[in-house]
């Protein structure tokens, strides 16, 4: 008898070795449906996860701990380490991205302490980072800080100092007029017009090896970077990162501010180019500091956003429609990640020289897609964007950690350029916003202010006309002072048209 137990027990024991590890992927031991697709791994659906992964976020942001010079870690490292300082220095475009994604969440929560990280990155640029105005690139901001905790942004990560990089400073340029917009402090908005007065002098026709303003470029000399590898010089001629530039162009125009001629004219040279190149040639890079001048590479960062403007701009181009299926289905076709199609999901590779899934390249797809359908009307991508969704919420740790698959926790990836892709899916598709709560989903304005309280919702904006999406989850609209309502109960959808600048909405409790 005994030695029948030992035996079992050894049996048993090789099985259990041998039996496969539960499915994890990032944090967490992956859950799917009843047809075995991945879900969240939080919550009863991707409402409630997207809902909590991006509070965690932003919160494991807020509380990050400061260096040892007082510096918030996340305005001088592009990594986050708990108990070390990361050897990197700035992400190119991490405040930007931060910048563009607080402003979202703002609308989405009402919490102050958004606002003030916002005025608190925007300011720390801007007092630390910003070309000497004689110069030749004049007024722009130095994405990178060379020597680490020295306080200062002073060139480029790869080129060094004095180089600096002109599709950032366009990015920086339309969130602070954004922020300009928010606060009503004239210095954010004096300093996109700055940038935007040296991007119009500076702006070429471009052609197949030149977009309209190089990549990286010294500010003092004018002298692009380049490199010599292999015998052959590469120069840092080409980007295709100019979606962001347009909207700065855009705004200023719209608002009458600045030299309106010349950007007019430096918009329209940009738009040109793109849609003689890259829209023809589906040439989308480069995009990311850490990539040497020599590495050629596309994107799916520029490609997307390209998509995704314009789709929000259809005035820009008539083929507008066929212009981002084309760039959407280049980049999925490019990008496309097998490796988990077990769980019914294809993740988005980052770029051509590193074909990695990544959290934020994934959930940037997906949301183009989703406001594609919603653009279009044409939606066979919905349920597949939404899989890339529940997919990357696995990044996220249950501290608000975001870590890159089989990488670091990138303090652009998993932040800036994380939360302003679950925001804009949830616009797109707002079943994926909580059916338990309140939310601000979408403006044509910029909210200044906005209270959340159970009986009413008040807000104050920018434009005296605009209008405002809702998901009222957790009420039933009554009436709006300030402008007329169209509710749809079975979406809990609520669109505001608002001629005032500051509206209340009165609601009741949902039944």
């Amino acid at each position: 008898m005994q030695s029948t137990i030992l035996l079992l027990l050894a049996l048993i024991s090789i099985v259990s070795s041998s039996a496969p590890a539960p499915n994890t992927f990032g944090y967490h031991q992956v859950r799917t449906d009843s047809r075995g697709r991945i879900v969240p791994w939080y919550g009863t659906g991707p409402a409630q996860a997207y809902d909590h992964n991006i509070r965690l976020v932003w919160n494991f942001w807020r509380t990050m701990r400061k260096c040892s010079n007082g510096v918030p870690y996340y305005l001088q490292h592009q990594v986050w380490k708990p108990e070390e300082d990361d050897a990197r220095g700035l992400g190119g475009d991490q405040i930007n991205m931060a910048l563009s994604s607080w402003t979202l969440l703002y609308d989405y929560l009402g919490d102050e302490a958004l606002k003030e990280n916002m005025i608190l990155m925007a300011n720390y640029w801007l007092d630390h980072g910003v070309s000497r105005p004689n110069l030749p690139w004049a007024n722009l901001p130095y994405p990178f800080n060379t020597e680490l905790h020295s306080g200062v942004y002073d060139g480029d990560m790869r080129a060094g100092k004095g180089y600096l990089q002109p599709d950032k400073a366009g990015s920086f340029g339309a969130e602070l007029v954004t922020l300009y917009k928010l606060t009503g402090n004239h210095r954010y908005l004096e300093a996109a017009t700055a940038i935007a007065d040296t991007l119009a002098t500076r702006v070429q026709p471009g052609d197949r090896d030149h977009s309209p303003w190089p990549f990286r470029v010294n500010a003092a000399t004018n002298e692009v970077n380049s490199m010599v590898k292999d015998g052959k010089k590469y120069e840092a001629t080409y980007t295709t990162n100019w979606s962001p530039t347009l909207r700065l162009f855009d705004d200023l125009i719209a608002m009458k501010q600045g030299r309106i001629e010349d950007y007019k004219k430096a918009s329209k040279l940009a738009s040109d180019w793109l849609k003689t190149y890259p829209l023809k040639t589906n040439r989308w890079g480069p995009f990311f500091e850490d990539i040497d001048t020599a590495v050629v590479t596309d994107t799916e960062t520029n490609a997307d956003t390209m998509a995704a403007y314009i789709l929000n701009h259809p005035g820009w181009d008539e083929n507008w429609k066929a212009d981002a299926r084309g760039v959407l289905d280049w980049s999925y076709g490019m990008f496309a990640n097998h490796e988990f199609e077990r769980w019914g999901v294809i993740p988005i590779n980052e770029q051509t020289a590193y074909l990695v899934p990544g959290n934020s390249h994934t959930s940037r797809h997906a949301s183009v897609e989703l406001l594609y359908c919603e653009k279009t009307g044409e939606c066979a991508d919905k349920d597949n964007a939404i899989r890339r969704l529940n997919w990357a919420t696995y990044t996220v740790d249950v501290d608000g950690k975001n870590r890159y698959p089989r990488d670091d926790i990138w303090l652009t990836d998993g932040y800036g350029d994380y939360v302003r892709h679950y925001l804009r899916a949830m616009t797109s598709a707002p079943e994926l916003a909580p059916d338990d709560e309140n939310h601000l989903l979408r403006t044509s304005s910029v909210v200044q202010s906005i209270t959340y309280e159970p009986d009413r919702i008040t807000y104050t904006k920018f434009d005296t006309n605009s209008v405002e999406l809702f998901k009222l989850g957790a009420a039933l609209p009554k009436s709006v002072s300030g402008g007329t309502m169209g509710w749809n109960p079975t979406t809990k959808v609520l669109t505001v048209k608002a001629d005032r600048k500051t509206v209340t909405l009165v609601c009741s409790a949902a039944k």
